[in-house]
């Protein structure tokens, strides 16, 4: 008997002790919420690379034509594959206009003149005339700064250097292949590595480096350029 009392009181005293503990919690104040105040110093105190920008990004339109150069350029040509046979290397030159595209890309187009002469010399073959137009875009990588690369299509416009009041009727102009009696027009593309070393105010001094193919038949007609330009920003 005096054990169920024990029990009894003991139920007694942890159903109070619950009890008590329940009404201390519900009437227990709850937390202030926090203040704008306080919103803001705990957003200003994150890390600069968890801060959101709010600045506006430059826009593709933009950046585009919002820089302009014009260049003038001189180097040398040098034929591969089957036309290392056919011609000697030549001097070209050319005039260049590049202008901002979008963010870390320039495009850029490309006027060349060249005049090839038969290899070997003495060969009765005339020399050609050679108008290259070329449209491409430079990407300039941050990585290898300054040094950009450029991809690009060609069109190239060939002539042969006669005339015709002096052609004879033996000459060898009449034979297949003698000469291009008309004018040539192919198409082909390229890449190329643009290397500025040397500034000065509004200029620029630098290399260009270019591989074209142009889509001749029956074979495919490779050119590697090299050559020096100088450039002027305009705006």
């Amino acid at each position: 008997m005096k054990l169920n009392k024990f029990i009894v009181a003991c139920v007694l005293m942890l159903a109070g002790i619950v009890f008590a503990d329940a009404t201390s919690t519900a009437s227990a104040p709850a937390a202030p919420a926090p203040t704008a105040s306080a919103t803001s110093d705990s957003q200003s105190t994150k890390p600069a690379s968890q801060a959101v920008s709010l600045e506006p990004q430059a826009s593709a339109a933009d950046v585009a034509f919002s820089k302009g150069f014009v260049s003038i350029e001189g180097g040398e040509m040098y034929p591969f594959g089957d036309l290392i046979d056919a011609v000697n290397n030549a001097f070209y030159g050319g005039l260049g206009f590049r202008y901002a595209y979008m963010e870390h890309v320039d495009g850029f187009v490309l006027f060349n003149y060249a005049y090839f002469t038969p290899y070997p010399e003495g060969l009765k073959i005339d020399g050609v005339h050679q108008f290259t137009g070329k449209l491409g875009v430079d990407w300039r990588w941050s990585a290898i700064r300054p040094l950009a690369l450029g991809v690009g299509f060609a069109c190239s416009w060939t002539r042969a250097d006669f005339d015709d009041e002096k052609i004879t009727e033996n000459s060898f102009h009449d034979d297949l292949g003698g000469t291009l009696t008309d004018n040539e027009t192919e198409f082909g593309w390229f890449v190329r590595a643009n290397l500025p070393f040397l500034y000065k105010d509004k200029f620029t001094v630098g290399l260009n480096v270019l591989w074209e193919e142009i889509w001749t038949l029956p074979e495919r007609s490779n050119m590697l350029s090299v050559g020096v330009y100088v450039e002027r920003r305009l705006w």
